[in-house]
Parts: structure tokens; C-alpha cells; sequence
């Protein structure tokens, strides 16, 4: 009997195990075919050569690099500009391929940078000393970089914990800090670096690259969605990307609209906006409750709204000066309680019985 049980499961293995191999050959197929990346990382800079519009940085780093010298730095300006990208960049250059993870600590936000860390991780890493050339011949400077991205997370005791080791181990490290607020890097750190101040991207400079990658990709879009796509990121060159490639994948190659863009981004249409007002001005408090409670449920954020309507308000010649401050203000109590944590419907229903107050008082 035992004989019997043996012989069957002895030849059913052999198929079982062919499944095996040919189930780890397909899978060794699929791990050499190329991974997708983002579009963000396929087109960041490879040089400083590739950064757009930062043409100071960029003309100060190529000096820099051409004596294989460089000062410690410090980059702020708003998010999506290029920082980041620079300094790896210009690492990049420097090092080349093959040294350039020897070379270069990268801590950012996520990592735990306390001042246990710089005391420990980056100050172990910056008495490392270096030397030695380049595979491919060209002169390599003998330090290393330590690239502190989003530094104006770090705690203040971090931050002064890293002052005597940016001067003590100044002869085999430079550091490089990166902040969206220069206001919160204490002064004896910005005293000890060259400061560069990263401006938002122009809407040509925007528009250029964005339809670089949309020829690159085989990508068919209208300029009116180029040009509302810029509009919307707001000088933040990455946001405009991410777009473009989430809306790319969203219609599976039929060509962009503006009205995608509007989709895509969470604009709040001006339709959407144009009939809160018309409600405000009606002066029926039931009519205004509906409407809002149809805003919250299309999924649309009130942050969102608050910024739209700073602008349609502003620009505006439909209401008075006085009426204006009154709503302005508003606005700016209402973006505060929304950045603390306050019920969204709540909020918009406190605008709106003002702005609704505003706008009939006078009628």
C-alpha cells in the first residue's frame, strides 16, 4: 500500500517542479524588463547645465566645479524649483558615477535627524577622509558632500549640534542645507554658508519643459492645458509634471484637455464658485446650507476653495473695498483653523453666512 501512495506522488513532483522552473524563469524575464519610473525622477537634471532658470546657482556651481572646490551651501526657496536636483547634480559631476555613493550622505525629512544623529551618523561620516581619483581620469576634490534636505524640519538643538562639526571637518566635508524657510535656520548656520535663494519657476520656462516631456512621451495635449497646468502648480515645476503623467494615464492616449487638468489637480470649477456667491447674495440661509453641503460631498477641500475665492474676491470689481477687507479677513481665519484640524462644513458655513452678511447688508 505504502509502495502504491510512493509511486504516484513520486511522479506527480516532476510536473510540479517543471511549473517550478518555468514559473522562476518567467519571473527572471520580468525583473529584466525595465521598471517604470516616475516622470519627476526620469527627467530630473543629470548636470547643472540641465537646471532651468536658476541662473545664479547655476553659474556660481560651474565655477565651483571647474576648481573641484565648493563652499558649504545653503538652498532655500519654495518647493519643486529644482534644489534638490542641483546639489545632486553638481554632486554627480563632481564625483561621477562610481564614487558618488561613497561620497555623498543624503538625510531628508523622513530620516531621523535629531542632534543624536548628527552627533553620531553625520559627524562619523564627515571625519571619514578622501582621497583617490576617479575611474575615468578626471580630477577628483578630496571631501565629501553631506546633504541635509528640508534642514528647516531639524530641531534647533540638532541645528547647533552641526555648527562646530561644519568647522572642525571643514578640510574633508562640505555641507549642503535645503529649506522651503530660510526664517528657520538659526543665524549661526546661515553665517557659515553661501546662500542661494531659488525662484519659482517662470510660467515660459514651465511651459518649455513641460512640453519637452509631452514629445518625449508621444503625449498629445492642448496648449489650453499646458497652459492651465502651469497655472496650477504655481511655479512648482514638479507638481505640473506629476500632473501631466497622472492625467497622461487617465485618458490612456487620447489627447489632454484643459478640462482633465481641472479634473486631475482638484480645481474647484469656476462654475462651482460663481454659484456659492450667487447663493451668498440671495440671502436664503437653507438655499446657502444646501449648497454647501453639495461642495463637501462632490469630494472638493474648503482649503482649496478658500484659495480660489481669495482671488476671485480680490480681483473682482462687483464688491467695495470695505467689503473685500471684511471677506479677506475671513478667509485668513478660516485657511488658520482649517491648517488646525476644524470641521470643513463648519468652516465654509461660517464664510459663507459672512460673506453672504457682506454682500446684503447694503441691498
Amino acid at each position: 500500500m505504502q509502495a502504491f501512495l510512493k509511486g504516484p506522488a513520486s511522479i506527480s513532483t516532476k510536473p510540479v517542479a517543471a511549473k517550478e522552473k518555468s514559473a522562476a524563469g518567467s519571473s527572471s524575464g520580468e525583473g529584466k524588463r525595465a521598471k517604470p519610473i516616475p516622470w519627476v525622477e526620469k527627467y530630473r537634471p543629470k548636470n547643472v547645465d540641465e537646471v532651468a532658470f536658476q541662473d545664479e546657482v547655476v553659474a556660481v556651481l560651474k565655477k565651483s566645479l571647474e576648481g573641484a572646490d565648493l563652499p558649504n551651501l545653503l538652498f532655500y526657496g519654495p518647493p519643486g524649483t529644482g534644489k534638490t536636483s542641483t546639489i545632486l547634480a553638481a554632486a554627480r559631476e563632481l564625483f561621477g558615477p562610481d564614487l558618488f555613493r561613497q561620497r555623498v550622505l543624503e538625510l531628508n525629512a523622513s530620516d531621523e535627524r535629531g542632534i543624536q544623529v548628527i552627533r553620531e551618523k553625520v559627524k562619523a561620516f564627515a571625519q571619514l577622509t578622501a582621497s583617490g581619483s576617479r575611474s575615468d581620469g578626471k580630477m577628483c576634490p578630496p571631501f565629501k558632500i553631506v546633504i541635509l534636505d528640508e534642514a528647516d524640519s531639524m530641531t534647533p538643538a540638532a541645528q547647533a549640534a552641526l555648527r562646530r562639526t561644519m568647522e572642525k571637518e571643514s578640510k574633508t566635508t562640505r555641507f549642503c542645507l535645503i529649506c522651503n524657510y530660510i526664517s528657520r535656520i538659526i543665524e549661526p548656520l546661515t553665517s557659515r554658508c553661501s546662500k542661494f535663494r531659488f525662484k519659482p519657476l517662470s510660467d515660459s520656462i514651465q511651459q518649455q519643459r513641460l512640453l519637452d516631456v509631452s514629445e518625449k512621451e508621444h503625449v498629445k495635449i492642448s496648449n489650453e492645458a499646458v497652459s492651465y497646468l502651469v497655472k496650477v502648480s504655481e511655479g512648482d515645476l514638479r507638481k505640473a509634471i506629476t500632473f501631466l503623467q497622472s492625467a497622461t494615464r487617465l485618458m490612456g492616449g487620447k489627447e489632454i484637455t484643459e478640462k482633465i487638468i481641472i479634473e486631475i489637480a482638484g480645481v474647484i470649477p469656476k462654475e462651482t464658485i460663481d454659484e456659492l456667491l450667487l447663493g451668498c447674495q440671495s440671502g436664503s440661509f437653507e438655499k446657502l446650507e444646501t449648497l454647501a453641503k453639495n461642495l463637501i460631498n462632490e469630494g472638493f477641500a474648503v482649503a482649496q476653495l478658500v484659495n480660489q475665492l481669495h482671488d476671485t474676491i480680490v480681483e473682482s470689481e462687483d464688491y467695495s473695498d470695505k467689503q473685500k477687507s471684511a471677506i479677506v479677513e475671513k478667509l485668513a481665519e478660516v485657511d488658520k483653523c482649517l491648517a488646525d484640524g476644524a470641521d470643513e462644513f463648519l468652516q465654509l458655513m461660517s464664510l459663507c453666512a459672512l460673506v453672504m452678511q457682506q454682500l446684503t447688508q447694503n441691498t
